[in-house]
């Protein structure tokens, strides 16, 4: 575990606080450097989901961290949390909506009006008497209002003694504006009859032209930066639609079943006023309210909605559903068992959430090169100019080549190329109802090269049926089950519930159960009706307890075993009495999905608590090799199983589902749990499987890879672009027209390059 993850879990509290005023990658690093400076505090702010992440002791209040924000020249509140079934409108939303529309309008105008500047600036034919006093008159409102958001930034950055990417567009605006103006009013560029011609490189030859004026760079280059943050707000706010999506798919409202006079009557109301244990009604077609169980009614249940899953899924009495899920047959009566930010919608919605406001380690680089990268860009442009006016080229020359250097750097690349990807491919995972807990968790996928598979559950269904009872000569099968069944009843295990089952159905009154002793995945003992009674393994009655094994039971034991079945042995009072034949069916997806990880270049293993050759015969149905079947293993030894691999130099995956299982999962460098599971499971994992189906396993793999492909190739475009383009600009090979287009340009880039993960499909 990274010292960065031991640190958090020594703090108290944790907030998210959603900031406003940030206009670059180098914003987030300042305000993150400030909240870290305060005792007891870890902050991590992500410029794209425009919020923070702050762990902090007991001794800082939520004002105390609002305020640092504050201080440092941003705006910072708690947010509005939503609730399943009301839409998502909170305030951060409203306000992301208003960013947008209020740089569409900027833009507009400034496109407006800097289109004639730029037509007569690069046209002489179209340079008229007196055309730069027009020129000047049409540049003014969009060097003034269309770029008075990075004016207004970098005075708020100056009074704080820092500059961020605002800095150097304010900068090198405004220094073309003045620059300008200065030629205007002092040289004869002010004169009637001035022609310009257009030259899209600057010349080192001296009295190029003092005439030479840069309204159209001022006035161009704030348009195209301006039509960047627009691109930018729009495709942020689309990012983060799959969340929003996902949030609102619940039902708005509900029909409450409530006691009357004449019996229960139906209450329609939100959803947000459901109390747990509330009962409702879902007719044909409605979406069920909230996470509950069903009371009456039969029905097909679609869940393809949360979880991607496209067979219904049938519902009856005693069976749980979730809230947001659509009941496509019968009508059902459901009482509410979890609502409002319990339910499995909400939980998901949060585990997404925190996905993307996380940072990976590549994002972290990022961020520090953002921080110094501003200064290192000023000190470069003044080095540029010096240079230029020392090797004897023009002012004006030299002047072209700094401005180009101030506006052609873009750290707001490199600070977008992680959380957009994350956005993104979390945002499409929960579509498709798989989680991403962390973005540390996409560089594990990368690496891992053998998954390891709970057989139970996850390869297999998980619901146990008896297949058969051989008792021996002289007992009969109503008292085997009889003995048996009110033993087993007393335990959680899947195979457990299913010999208890089969008792209940044939009709047997279960006894009292004195001294139940559950002995760690061997077996069971307990006193039931007077007799000292076990259930379990073979090897666990022989050793244990000594027992002899009928001759007469092997064949059945040794049928059973060979066809992939579970026998259980039964004995009381010092003697086996029966054999009870335990199956278990094997999900119709598990050998594709067992393919696919193959596809992958991940070597599948299968791990059992189960014999050998109940675990082989399985392992040949879904195509794993015999060699690569772990059997007979305790629910305590799990882990160890996974630390042998991992000493071995396997980069381990696990996928589970059991309580028995968390442990593992916490062990493996991912785990995966399966979303039909435990909750303890779901926590101890990495990712979940929302529908309970292997292929999921695969598609995840491929959707965090192509998320982590994503972000890099995000940031080795940011970096390579940075790396060419100041070059290019010191030496005078880009102009401040072209340097402001590429600016824009690279931003636009890494959000749109981000929201091709929107096509991400699964295998079937």
């Amino acid at each position: 575990m990274s010292t960065h993850v031991d640190d958090v879990q020594q703090h108290d509290r944790e907030v998210e606080l959603v900031i406003g005023g940030m206009t670059c990658a180098s914003c987030a690093a300042r305000i993150e450097k400030k909240l870290n400076k305060m005792p007891g505090v870890h902050a991590s702010v992500n410029y794209a989901t425009e919020k923070a992440k702050v762990h902090f002791t007991t001794d800082v209040d939520a004002d105390d961290l609002v305020a640092t924000v504050q201080a440092t020249g941003y705006t910072a509140a708690l947010p509005t949390l939503p609730v399943q079934g009301q839409p998502v409108e909170d305030a951060a939303q409203r306000a992301k909506d208003e960013e947008a529309v209020a740089w569409r309008q900027r833009l507009t105008v400034s496109a407006v009006l800097t289109l004639p500047v730029l037509l007569m600036s690069m046209t002489p034919a179209l340079q008229f008497d007196n055309w730069q006093w027009l020129s000047l008159t049409l540049a003014s409102p969009v060097v003034v209002w269309g770029a008075l958001p990075f004016h207004r930034a970098a005075w708020t950055n100056l009074r704080h003694r820092a500059a961020t990417m605002d800095t150097l567009i304010s900068v090198g605006v405004g220094a073309a504006f003045l620059w300008s103006l200065w030629a205007l009013f002092f040289t004869h560029a002010g004169m009637t009859g001035m022609r310009m011609p257009f030259d899209l490189l600057p010349s080192r030859s001296e009295g190029a032209g003092e005439a030479h004026i840069y309204l159209e760079v001022a006035a161009a280059v704030t348009t195209f930066i301006v039509a960047g943050r627009y691109f930018e707000a729009r495709a942020k706010r689309t990012s983060g639609a799959a969340l929003r999506a996902l949030l609102d798919m619940g039902a708005k409202d509900v029909a409450v079943l409530r006691d009357g006079p004449s019996g229960p009557t139906e209450v329609r109301m939100p959803v947000g006023q459901l109390s747990v244990g509330d009962r409702f009604v879902v007719r044909p077609g409605e979406k069920i309210a909230t996470d509950g169980q069903v009371e009456s009614g039969r029905s097909a249940v679609d869940a393809s909605m949360l979880t991607g899953e496209s067979v219904p899924v049938e519902a009856g009495p005693g069976d749980p559903v979730v809230g947001a899920t659509v009941n496509a047959g019968g009508r059902l009566v459901v009482r509410a068992t979890r609502v409002g930010s319990d339910t499995q919608l909400a939980q998901m919605a949060r585990l997404v959430e925190d996905a993307q406001n996380g940072k990976a380690e590549v994002q972290r680089l990022a961020d520090r090169v953002s921080a110094v990268f501003v200064p290192i860009v000023i000190g470069l442009s003044l080095l540029t100019l010096a240079a230029w006016l020392v090797t004897g080229s023009s002012a004006t020359a030299s002047f072209t080549a700094a401005v180009a250097v101030l506006i052609i750097a873009c750290p707001c690349a490199l600070g977008l190329a992680t959380p957009t990807a994350l956005l993104v491919g979390t945002g499409r995972g929960a579509q498709l109802g798989i989680l991403i807990k962390g973005p540390q968790i996409l560089e594990s996928t990368r690496r891992v090269d053998t998954i390891v598979l709970d057989k139970t559950g996850t390869v297999t269904t998980g619901h146990m049926g008896v297949a058969a009872v051989h008792p021996v000569v002289g007992e009969d099968l109503e008292g085997v089950l009889s003995i048996a069944g009110p033993l087993e009843d007393a335990s959680e295990h899947p195979i457990a519930r299913a010999i208890a089952r089969h008792a209940s159905d044939a009709g047997i009154d279960f006894a009292p159960v004195e001294d139940f002793t559950n002995h760690g995945g061997n077996g069971v003992s307990g006193t039931v009706d007077g007799h000292a009674v076990m259930v379990g393994r073979r090897s666990w009655l022989t050793q244990e307890w000594s027992l002899d094994i009928p001759v007469e039971l092997e064949g059945f034991a040794e049928t059973a075993e060979s066809e992939g079945r579970t026998p259980v042995w039964v004995a009381w009072d010092g003697r086996v009495r029966a054999v009870v034949v335990v199956s278990d069916t094997i999900k119709d997806t598990s050998a594709q999905a067992i393919a696919e990880l193959r596809h992958l270049g991940l070597r599948p293993i299968l791990l059992t608590g189960d014999n050998a050759r109940a675990a082989r015969a399985v392992a040949t149905q879904v195509g794993i090799a015999h060699d690569d079947v772990i059997a007979e293993v305790l629910p305590a030894d799990k882990v160890d199983v996974v630390k042998r691999l991992q000493d071995a130099g396997a980069v381990v995956a696990m996928v589970g589902d059991g309580v028995n299982d968390a442990a593992a999962l916490a062990q493996a460098d991912l785990g995966l749990a399966m979303g039909t599971g435990t909750d303890v499971a779901i926590e101890a994992s990495d990712l979940t499987l929302v529908s309970g189906d292997l292929r999921a396993a695969p598609d995840a793999i491929r959707l965090a890879r192509a998320t982590l492909r994503t972000i890099k190739g995000n940031l080795f475009w940011a970096f390579a672009y940075n790396v060419a383009a100041l070059p290019l600009a010191a030496l005078g090979l880009l102009s401040p027209l072209i340097a402001g287009a590429a600016m824009a340009f690279s931003s636009v880039f890494v959000v749109s390059n981000s929201l091709r993960l929107r096509r991400f499909s699964p295998t079937r």
